[in-house]
């Protein structure tokens, strides 16, 4: 694709120091961008790769707007990071080929089903009965909509995703290939020895603008419903189990697990690999580092990391206990020597 630099400026702003009729044809990371190439610098300490880059016209912020001009086009905003986003958004919608609303003949869609305006089904995918696809929905190759399920308008469903029945997801969602939405949760109560199935009764209730990556998996509630509210993210190979609640616009990157009945609160995230166990409560504004196991509730916003070595866990549970208190032991050993001294 070639565009102009006058047309990315008009389409979302930004100041534009430099020719509006030069000519990009893809946007690249700063050390690796052509003269062809739009690149950004969203972090001013990276500011000497500016010496180095062979973009065509970079994006920057206005503590190095003077730097930048000197070596070329540059357009100026308050938030590099941010216009990049819009500008692969832009980009996009501009170079991906957008299918026509059809439904392909190898699909099987129940007669009771809810086809909304402009909505596209794609080969091999099942729609059961009594289905809602709301306006522009666009479901990919081999999914399958369980009975009742309903999805909002303009939502948009990878090749492979399941959503279950009953299950609700709202609209503008992404899904990636391989999620499953409203799989049973592992619930099995021991019997002498075996596991008795608990038949898990809930749906899943899934908001607006929420984004889950590739083999991510939300079960279903026991009970009640297992929630995700709006805006949120999960990476690839994220485990929501059931009856979770996440609140909004909450972020969690690959692998990261959470235990039954959880409640994450709004605009958290969560590291790569992190754990929370079930039953906790993290209030709004939680972040967890990448790795961490949240063993009990945090209910202070802020900013929790840690790792400890496994062991047999009547050892673990005397250490754990002790290093908790290692920062007071100090304090009294720091104590303790200067009145010897003294």
């Amino acid at each position: 694709m070639a565009v102009s630099l006058g047309q990315i400026a008009a389409a979302l702003g930004g100041e534009l120091i430099g020719p509006a009729e030069q000519v990009v044809h893809q946007i690249a990371a700063l050390e690796d961008a052509g003269p062809d190439a739009i690149a950004f610098l969203a972090n001013p300490k990276f500011r000497k790769q500016l010496d180095t880059t062979q973009a065509a016209c970079v994006i920057v912020g206005e503590a190095v707007k003077a730097e930048a001009s000197a070596r070329g086009a540059v357009i100026v905003t308050p938030d590099p990071y941010l216009y990049f986003a819009r500008l692969t958004q832009w980009w996009a919608a501009k170079v991906r080929p957008k299918a026509p609303a059809a439904i392909h003949p190898s699909a099987v869609v129940d007669a009771s089903a809810v086809i909304g305006e402009g909505v596209r089904i794609g080969p091999l995918a099942v729609i059961e009965a009594g289905v809602v696809l709301e306006e522009g929905v666009d479901i990919g190759p081999h999914c399958t909509v369980g009975e009742r399920a309903r999805i909002g308008a303009h939502t948009r469903l990878a090749a492979r995703v399941t959503i279950g029945f009953d299950c609700v997801v709202g609209q503008r969602c992404l899904f990636q290939s391989g999620v499953v939405i409203g799989a049973d949760g592992f619930g099995f109560a021991p019997n002498q020895g075996r596991w008795e199935k608990i038949e898990q009764l809930g749906a899943v209730r899934i908001g607006d603008d929420v984004e889950l990556g590739a083999n991510t998996c939300v079960d279903r509630g026991a009970l009640g419903d297992t929630v995700i509210e709006q805006g949120v993210k999960l990476d690839n190979l994220v485990q929501i189990a059931h009856n979770v609640h996440i609140g909004e616009h909450t972020a969690m990157a690959g692998c990261v697990g959470v235990a039954g009945s959880a409640r994450i609160g709004a605009h958290c995230t969560v590291g790569g690999a992190g754990m929370i166990l079930g039953h906790l409560t993290l209030v709004d504004h939680v972040h967890v580092s990448s790795g961490t196991l949240i063993s009990r509730s945090v209910l202070k916003p802020g900013h929790y990391s840690g790792a400890f070595p496994f062991d047999e866990n009547a050892s673990w549970e005397k250490n754990a206990a002790t290093l908790r208190q290692l920062h007071a032991l100090r304090d009294r050993i720091r104590t303790l020597e200067k009145q010897v001294k003294s």
